[in-house]
C-alpha cells in the first residue's frame, strides 16, 4: 500500500452523518484565526455532491442578506467538524443549479412526507368484525 492510500485510509475513518440532495443541513466548520480555533456554522441547501470516497465534496448554498452564498465543502476535511440535517427534502434531480436563478418563495424545496407507521401485525385485527 503506498503513503497516499495510507492516508486516504485514514482520513475515510470519520463518520458522515447520511444526507440527500436539497436537505437543510448545517456544516460546522473549524476556522484558525491567528492563534485562536472556533466552530463557524453555516447552514443551506445541498446543491450539489460530487465524487467518491474521501474526495467527496458537497456544495451548499444560503441566502445571506439577500446574497445567494455558495460554499463547497469536501466532507472528509478535518476542518469540517459535523453535520447536522435540520430538514429533509424531496427532490427528484442530482443537481440543484437551477435554485441559482430562483428567488424568495419560488427557491422553496418541497418538504419529504416522513409517514411514521405502527408495527406490521400479521393481516388480522385484534378488534372484533361488526355486522
Amino acid at each position: 500500500m503506498n503513503p497516499i492510500e495510507r492516508i486516504e485510509r485514514q482520513q475515510m475513518q470519520k463518520t458522515i452523518t447520511p444526507f440527500n440532495i436539497g436537505d437543510l443541513i448545517q456544516v460546522s466548520v473549524k476556522v484558525i484565526e491567528g492563534d485562536r480555533e472556533r466552530i463557524q456554522l453555516f447552514e443551506g441547501n445541498v446543491i450539489a455532491r460530487r465524487g467518491r470516497n474521501n474526495r467527496a465534496t458537497i456544495t451548499v448554498r444560503k441566502i445571506s442578506y439577500g446574497v445567494g452564498v455558495e460554499r463547497v465543502f469536501p466532507l472528509y476535511s478535518p476542518f469540517v467538524e459535523k453535520i447536522k440535517v435540520v430538514k429533509s427534502s424531496s427532490v427528484r434531480r442530482a443537481k440543484l443549479y437551477y435554485i441559482r436563478k430562483k428567488k424568495g418563495r419560488a427557491m422553496r424545496i418541497a418538504e419529504k412526507d416522513t409517514v411514521t407507521r405502527g408495527p406490521v401485525t400479521g393481516g388480522q385485527s385484534n378488534t372484533p368484525a361488526e355486522g
